[in-house]
């Protein structure tokens, strides 16, 4: 096992014999690493935290530590992080509330940037990408697959769909939809589907075409968000639209906050 002598350890701490621990690292009691995990230097880690295998933090990353929230009375809550994750430097992951279901959870094969703050009992999927500066407020779901932009803060409570794309410096009031690119002018906007990420992914042509289908149903149509809802609905009901385009409806029928478009 490979433990700088400058770093500290408590005892309890479970970290496998693959992985690496730098310089000036504070590993907390409670606080579990799986297999080839990297602490390249000066990183704390705190709280009941797991993190899965192949994961590397980079320099003054906070993760586990005690949730920004008045409320909190040092309850166990936890962080649980999966496989294959790169956390940048100076990142602040907090542990969850009682009242928020008590976990912070992250996915596998997120790439989470320098100055990204994740805070209390928010959800991240698999391979999302949170660049520099991105600030998610408590309760946040990131679902899998979304990328998010610089400096872009998001509201508590609100959720990110998957597939989707966020531009720069847009403020995230509400919930943005699955496969959309959202990004602020004057006034937040999902301008049509994220079709060069949706490519990239997968996607084929039949599936992106119906995507565009629904997408001018919802923005150019003359028909309000419940009507472009229900005739989206019917198109799937039909067989006209897939499930790329079911699940877009899915997500706008149980949005809580109402969806930018």
């Amino acid at each position: 096992m490979a433990i700088h002598p400058s770093s500290i350890v408590a005892p309890g701490a479970v970290i496998p014999e693959s992985c690496s621990v730098g310089p000036f690292c504070t590993v907390g009691p409670n606080v579990v690493l799986g297999e080839r995990c990297e602490l390249v230097s000066h990183v704390v880690l705190d709280g009941h935290l797991t993190l899965g295998d192949d994961n590397r933090i980079f320099p003054f990353a906070s993760v586990g530590c005690s949730p920004q929230d008045l409320k909190y009375n040092n309850e166990p809550t936890k962080v649980t992080i999966g496989n294959g994750n790169t956390i940048r430097e100076s990142v602040t992951i907090s542990r969850g509330t009682v009242g928020g279901g008590g976990e912070t959870k992250i996915g596998d094969g997120c790439l989470i940037m320098a100055y990204v703050h994740i805070g209390h009992d928010s959800k991240i999927g698999n391979g999302c990408i949170l660049p520099n500066g991105s600030t998610l407020a408590g309760h946040v779901t990131v679902e899998d697959y979304a990328v998010l932009s610089a400096n872009a803060p998001v509201h508590q409570f609100c959720t990110i769909g998957a597939y989707a794309y966020i531009g720069g410096g847009t403020t995230i009031t509400q919930d943005v939809l699955p496969y959309s690119l959202t990004s602020v002018r004057r006034e937040n906007k999902a301008f049509g589907i994220n079709k060069v990420g949706l490519e990239r992914r997968g996607f084929t042509p039949d599936e992106i075409k119906q995507l565009r289908q629904a997408y001018r149903l919802l923005q150019v149509s003359k028909l309000n968000t419940a009507q472009a809802l229900e005739a989206i609905r019917e198109k799937v009901a039909s067989g006209e639209f897939g499930e790329r385009v079911a699940y877009l409806a899915e997500f706008i029928a149980r949005s809580e906050r109402g969806v930018i478009k």
